[in-house]
This record gives structure tokens, C-alpha cells and sequence, in this order.
């Protein structure tokens, strides 16, 4: 059966960069984040509206990368899922689409990688969060939600060594 491991956490905060090493280690792949993607096509200055296309293009990104592993016996490392569309939502626009909150209840996943913020901000085209005060709040906002919901988590943190390693450990123990 396919184990999906969710990699979620603020921007910049390595995210992407763990999905990669994850990914090589365990001779899989890894689903990107889609709303990279769908900014760099059309802008940065997105509406409400935009994050629900976003949310269903990932969604579709997610099923694709699952059909193309779903008889490997491999992991499937996912670069964000609904909870960073609903807290993307919330944080921006103070509400979410009612699709958002609806998928996160259907969707099952095997286990979460909450990334700190104790990785230097890496300044991109798309960040909107350079102060660490906001994302030290977003990554509060990512805790609470770990805690309240029924899959198992890890946070991690460290340099990048560091979380490479507390990530492995959690895969192989949940494998």
C-alpha cells in the first residue's frame, strides 16, 4: 500500500529541499508544490479564488504523482497538502473554501514532517514572509493543527544535516 508522507511548515523552511533528499534516499519521487507553479504563470498578486485553483491543482498533482508509485512499494513525499492551503487561506484572506476544509477530512496521508523555522530565510520571486515573527506564528498555527488531527508528526528542525536524519528515522519507523 502507498505511503504518503506530507512535508508542510512557513515558507522557506526547506521544505522542497527535504522532498529531494527524501526522495533520493528512498529511490522514489516526490510531488511539488503547486502553487510555485501556478504564480510563476500568473503573478504573485492572487485572490481568494486563486487559492482554490491552487488547491485543486495540487490535488491533481498529488493523484497523478500516486498513480505513477502506487504499485512500488515506495513512499511518496508530498510538497504541501490542504492544511497549508487552509492556513494559506486563513492567514491571508481570514477565511477558507469550504473544498479546502471538505479534502482535508477525505484525505488520508501516513504521516506529517512539520519543518521549523530555524533554517536562514532564502529570499525567492514568490516569499511574502522575510520577518521571522510571522513565520515563527505560521509555524504555531502548523503545531496546533499537528496536534488536533490524528496522523502522526514530527517536527523538524536542526541544519540540514540534522533534518535529513530525524526525517529518515521517522519514515523508516513508520515503513
Amino acid at each position: 500500500m502507498l505511503k504518503k508522507i506530507v512535508i508542510i511548515g512557513p515558507e522557506s523552511t526547506g521544505k522542497s529541499t527535504l522532498c529531494t533528499e527524501l526522495a533520493e534516499h528512498y529511490n522514489s519521487i516526490w510531488c511539488p508544490e503547486y502553487a510555485r507553479e501556478y504564480l510563476l504563470k500568473h503573478g504573485t498578486d492572487y485572490t481568494f479564488d486563486d487559492l482554490l485553483t491552487i488547491a485543486k491543482g495540487q490535488l491533481a498533482l498529488e493523484d497523478e504523482y500516486s498513480s505513477k508509485i502506487e504499485n512500488s512499494n515506495k513512499p511518496l513525499f508530498i510538497d504541501t497538502d490542504m492544511y497549508v492551503m487552509k492556513v494559506w487561506c486563513e492567514f491571508v484572506f481570514g477565511k477558507c473554501h469550504r473544498f479546502i476544509l471538505d479534502q482535508i477530512i477525505e484525505r488520508k496521508y501516513d504521516l506529517y514532517l512539520l519543518c521549523n523555522t530555524d533554517l536562514p530565510w532564502v529570499k525567492d520571486e514568490l516569499r511574502e514572509y522575510p520577518d521571522l515573527e510571522s513565520r515563527q506564528q505560521l509555524h504555531k498555527i502548523y503545531t496546533d493543527i499537528m496536534i488536533n488531527q490524528q496522523t502522526p508528526w514530527v517536527d523538524i528542525k536542526g541544519n540540514y544535516d540534522e533534518r535529513l536524519a530525524k526525517a529518515i528515522k521517522a519514515v523508516d519507523e513508520l515503513l
